[in-house]
This record gives C-alpha cells, sequence and structure tokens, in this order.
C-alpha cells in the first residue's frame, strides 16, 4: 500500500462516525464521510433498512444498498457530504396528517400488523422507527440548506412518501415525506412559496391532497396513466385558493423525453415563472426510466440529469438555488443505481 492510499484510509476512518460505515468499505465510507466543502447534502440512515418487507415486494432494502454503492463511487463521493436524519416530532407529523392517522400507525405497528390498516403498505416492528427516520431526513436536509451548509440535498430514505395523505399512507408510503418538507419550510424557515415536482411513474395522490386548496405550494406530476392509484387526471387542477396550482401530466406507456421533459419545460417553467418559489422539493420516482418492473416510461440516466438540471436553474434562479430531493420509487436495483447516481451528480455539479 502506498502512502497516499494509506493516507487516503486513515482520512475515511476518521470522519466516519460510526466503525460500521468504515467497515463497509471505501465506497460507502466516502459516501457517508462529512466533507464541509461539499455542495450537495445525502441524507441517509442504516435503519431505513429495518422497514422489513415480506419477500419479493418491490420496496425490499436492498434498494439502499444500491443507491449507496452508487454513490461511493468516484469521483462523485468527494463532492458529497452526509448529513444526518432525526426523528420527525409529532409536532411536524401534524403539519400534514391528522391525530387520528398518527394514532393508526401507532397502533397498527404495536399490534405487529403485516399491513398498514389504511392501506397497502408492508409494517414491521420496526416501520415506525424508520418513517419517522425518513420523515425527520428531509428535514434535517430542509435545514441544512436553509442554513446554507450545503447547497442542495438528496434525501435516500424509505419509506417512500408521496401516497401517503393526511388521514391514511398507501402504496408503500407511511408518512408523506416531500408534503412534510414544505410544510416545515413554512414553519420553521418562512419559505412560503414552495414547488413540488413529481417524477414518479405513479402519481404523488397523497401530495395533490394534501396541497389541493393551498395557493402557496405548487404541485407538478408527470406520470403513467392508468395506474396505480388512479388519480392525476389533467382536470385535477386544484380547488379554491389552490385553484391552478396542481398541474397533472398523464401520459400513456411508452412515454419517455419527449413528454416528460416537454411537460416540465412547457407546463412547469412558465408556472414557476408565476409562482416564484422560495424552495424547490423534488419526489424523485426512479420508476420512471425504461426497465422498471412497475413502470413502463423509458426515461434515461441522460433524461434525469437533464430535468434536474432544469430543476436546479429554476432553484437558483427564483429559490436562491435551495433545492431537495427525496427518493420516491424505483425497483430495478441497476437502474436505480445509475439514475440516482446521474441525479444526484448533476445536483453536485449544479
Amino acid at each position: 500500500m502506498g502512502d497516499s492510499e494509506r493516507s487516503r484510509r486513515e482520512f475515511l476512518a476518521q470522519t466516519c462516525a460510526v466503525a460500521a460505515v468504515a467497515a463497509a468499505g471505501a465506497e460507502r465510507a466516502a459516501l457517508l464521510a462529512a466533507s464541509p466543502a461539499a455542495a450537495t447534502g445525502v441524507v441517509y440512515d442504516e435503519r431505513y433498512k429495518k422497514h422489513v418487507v415480506p419477500p419479493g415486494h418491490p420496496d425490499k432494502p436492498e434498494r439502499l444498498d444500491a443507491i449507496v454503492k452508487a454513490l461511493g463511487e468516484r469521483p462523485l463521493a468527494g463532492r458529497l457530504t452526509r448529513i444526518d436524519p432525526r426523528a420527525a416530532t409529532d409536532e411536524e407529523l401534524l403539519l400534514v396528517h391528522t391525530k387520528e392517522y398518527l394514532r393508526t400507525v401507532r397502533a397498527d405497528v404495536a399490534a405487529d400488523r403485516r399491513y398498514l390498516s389504511t392501506g397497502d403498505t408492508p409494517l414491521c416492528k420496526d416501520s415506525l422507527t424508520a418513517a419517522l427516520l425518513a420523515a425527520g431526513g428531509i428535514l434535517a436536509a430542509v435545514d441544512a440548506v436553509a442554513a446554507g451548509k450545503v447547497a442542495n440535498a438528496f434525501c435516500a430514505v424509505r419509506p417512500p412518501g408521496h401516497h401517503a395523505g393526511p388521514k391514511r399512507g398507501m402504496g408503500f408510503c407511511i408518512f408523506n415525506n416531500v408534503a412534510l418538507a414544505a410544510r416545515y419550510a413554512q414553519k420553521a424557515h418562512k419559505l412560503q412559496r414552495v414547488v413540488i415536482a413529481d417524477w414518479d411513474v405513479h402519481h404523488g395522490n397523497g401530495t395533490q391532497d394534501t396541497f389541493y386548496e393551498d395557493g402557496d405550494v405548487l404541485f407538478f406530476s408527470t406520470h403513467q396513466w392508468p395506474l396505480y392509484p388512479g388519480t392525476g387526471r389533467a382536470e385535477e387542477t386544484g380547488k379554491g385558493k389552490g385553484k391552478g396550482m396542481t398541474i397533472n401530466c398523464p401520459f400513456t406507456r411508452g412515454a419517455g423525453r419527449a413528454e416528460i421533459m416537454g411537460a416540465f419545460e412547457t407546463r412547469l417553467l412558465p408556472a414557476i415563472e408565476k409562482l416564484k418559489p422560495e424552495l424547490v422539493l423534488i419526489s424523485a420516482g426512479f420508476d420512471s426510466r425504461k426497465g422498471d418492473p412497475l413502470g413502463e416510461f423509458t426515461l434515461t440516466d441522460t433524461d434525469f440529469a437533464d430535468l434536474t438540471k432544469l430543476m436546479l436553474q429554476a432553484a437558483r434562479k427564483h429559490a436562491g438555488g435551495r433545492l431537495v430531493s427525496t427518493l420516491e420509487g424505483g425497483y430495478n436495483l441497476a437502474g436505480l443505481a445509475s439514475a440516482t447516481a446521474a441525479h444526484v451528480k448533476a445536483l453536485s455539479q449544479g
């Protein structure tokens, strides 16, 4: 071993917070090491993998292993800094979810139910812990971005969130991470105007429900139609103060760059120009990538990078560069890894 390699390993060992991270190898250690000079923050915690699902279920913990390995590869790892998650508090969860729903989640977990009683979300004894850390992880990312500690952030969390509404969880989701981030940014950081862009192949019905009558949060979604959960028609545009603040762009199977990028450019960007958001949030579902077992869109890694750059440009123009992205779907492990790496690479170069 040469002196330079020895120095590199010693540095990684010193900067990793826990011995388990160092033991995971140079790639994972490089990702999780503290790097104050990095532009992009990454939220990750091994406890997300303790949300165990039945055999064969698409949202398996190995999804995060694939992402962490991809993000730990050079030269990307040197541009990232770790953001440690924390558990979201009840007060924070109540910014989006009802007291009754929180009681239901806790009761279901305590009763050792295999699925959430409000919908098709698997549960185990550690699911609540993981869900609280997933929600708290994106709130920690909002804090870091708002404070200028990082330029932007990606949250590699489980379980996902965009199907969870105020009164129910469904579609693999327990708490709506991105919706909580928007409400938390408004309350804690006075970032009132927020845009949420959702490129998951499935419609983010929970996010839409949360903000359907809200005049300060713009929700934009591209998704395959018809597909689970059966919402997201083009005519669903908001209500009351939120009229026009929901933009749904449903596409049929086989849609790809022309349709998705076209919708972002012709539908979302003009709406952003009008709203002038103070924070940009992304529900980053990579099941819209070609080859995903749960979707039939044909986006490529290059397409995700270009979509990311588009959102970064909007964030720089209107929101001081403030952008936080959170993982939603993506179930082909190789495709998920490469698409996430392309997304985070674009963030780190932004």
